[in-house]
């Protein structure tokens, strides 16, 4: 739902003036293709299994059922979900496999589910643990929260302090990416190993990107949606409009380089957890809340390897903007950053073409410097 952020405005604006399918929202997730995974370990007794009633919602809903090798995947998913209990707000998370830590961090709208291409493969050489941030998936939406990216940080860090204990690599997507980010610039206790960026945002929602063209013609028109979105009679019948399934699909299609991943299983992953209560809270503060630090002000202060995988057909945060002109660069700038392009794949790269992704990511995962070793460029 990474794009829910990026084109709210052109939502309101079929909702109020035209009967035309909105094509806005930026979501994240991927095909129906089966999923296996290796023998569980069992998670850290954090607390009660939670995330399955959305995961189970995801994968019985919908307007055409899901391949069988799916769903059974989702409940995989949802079977290994436990809770840790973070400033009293119950967070959902889930663990898998065995080796050198990973955290997976979804974007804006996403959730845990949101990997479910990733965590079989992931987990045959990691530890892979995946996490709903707060106001996401089955993590708690706490009536008026203001979410903001540095609290989502804090969230991170407290996490791999108390849950993982071990130096981990982050991965992250769309506004995951920037949280981690953000994460790995105030880590002061060696917590962060190495960081992971698909498609990575410029902030928690579109004023972060004042330097675009294509923003600074529209910021009147956000200001005035920030508004209007305020008014809770107004944010509801959006929401409401935006969640119908085809308007949904709609979506997905329009920010998916693999137009083939933008299946019934997809729209119901987003779905279920945009039903459940606290969900349009959570919408209205992270689009019309403040923008968050800039990466572009943060990525120099990180000396640890970083990967950025960025596909080429991104709506969101394209390659000719500010940010993705920031990041192609960043290479030449900075040694310890390795950057690929990936031809034909839209905002969220580890769920369009799933392949491609773990093409470059594992063996840069297995070329990582153990945290002995002094920090080198990779290769």
């Amino acid at each position: 739902m990474a794009a829910l952020a990026a084109h709210h405005h052109r939502v309101f604006s079929s909702t109020t003036t035209s009967s035309a399918t909105p094509r806005t929202l930026l979501l994240h997730h991927r095909r129906s293709s089966s999923l296996t995974f290796p023998s569980p370990s069992s998670p850290p007794a954090h607390g009660r299994p939670r995330g399955a009633r959305a995961l189970r919602h995801a994968s019985a809903g919908g307007s055409g059922a899901a391949p069988a090798t799916s769903s059974s995947s989702l409940e995989e998913l949802s079977r290994s979900c436990t809770t840790w209990t973070w400033r009293g707000m119950r967070v959902n998370y889930l663990v898998r496999g065995e080796g050198p830590p990973v955290l997976l961090v979804h974007g804006f709208g996403a959730s845990v589910a949101h990997w479910r291409r990733n965590i079989g493969v992931l987990s045959e050489s990691n530890t892979v643990y995946a996490i709903d941030l707060l106001g996401f998936g089955a993590s708690d939406k706490p009536a008026g929260f203001s979410y903001t990216m540095e609290t989502w940080a804090e969230l991170i860090l407290d996490f791999l302090d108390e849950v993982v204990k071990r130096p981990t690599v982050l991965v992250g997507n769309s506004v995951g990416s920037l949280a981690c980010v953000i994460a790995a610039s105030d880590s002061t206790r060696d917590l962060v190993r190495g960081l992971v960026l698909l498609n990575c945002s410029g902030g928690m929602n579109n004023k972060a990107i004042v330097d675009d063209w294509r923003i600074k013609l529209l910021l009147p028109l956000l200001w005035l949606i920030d508004f209007l979105l305020k008014q809770k009679s107004i944010a509801s019948a959006l929401f409401g409009r935006v969640k119908e399934r085809h308007n949904l699909k709609d979506i997905l299609l329009s920010v998916y380089g693999n137009k083939d991943a933008v299946d019934d299983e997809l729209v119901e992953i987003i779905r279920g957890p945009a039903d459940t209560e606290g969900a349009l809270d959570a919408f209205v503060s992270t689009v019309t809340g403040p923008p968050g630090p800039s990466p572009i002000a943060l990525m120099p202060e990180i000396k640890i390897p970083v990967l950025v995988l960025w596909g080429d057909q991104d709506p969101f945060t394209p390659i000719d903007g500010p940010v993705g002109k920031y990041f192609s660069g960043l290479p030449s700038e900075l040694p310890n950053v390795r950057l690929h392009m990936l031809e034909g794949v839209g905002h969220c790269p580890h769920d369009d073409r799933p392949d491609l992704v773990h093409e470059k990511l594992l063996p840069w995962l297995a070329n990582l410097p153990s945290t002995a070793e002094p920090e080198v460029a990779l290769t």
